[in-house]
């Protein structure tokens, strides 16, 4: 499976190349929202969000059949921005599950600031 091409079909809002990557039975969950999806409501939910989106594939690492990527992900406005990790369970080339966990980018909180302890990563 090629894990650049799938994450392109997400931004890109793709529902029909996405329904190919995956193994009828698979399932996605969102734990920051406790959600838990099959693939249809998970196509749902990607491809009907609002917006147009792009990203970047920042890190991949492969662990037999665990695929874990951290990807950067905002709005074409640039209003919103997100990093996700997800942890790609694939078999027979066909993901069979996903776990993900979304986080808004921001600036550090006012009290480590305050600290003037920790530095931007770039």
């Amino acid at each position: 499976m090629d894990i650049y091409r799938f994450w392109k079909d997400v931004l890109e809002q793709n529902a029909d190349a996405l329904r190919n990557y995956f193994d009828e039975n698979a399932y996605i969950n969102w734990h920051c929202t406790n959600e838990h999806f099959n693939v249809d409501e998970f196509i749902t939910a990607n491809c009907e969000y609002p917006g147009s989106w792009a990203g970047e594939v920042e890190r991949v690492e492969k662990i037999n059949g665990l695929l874990i990527t951290v990807t950067h992900v905002w709005a074409q406005d640039r209003l919103l921005s997100f990093h996700v990790t997800s942890f790609i369970k694939v078999a027979d080339h066909k993901i069979t599950a996903v776990d993900e966990y979304w986080a808004d980018d921001g600036i550090a909180p006012d009290w480590r600031q305050k600290k003037h302890i920790g530095r931007a990563i770039n």
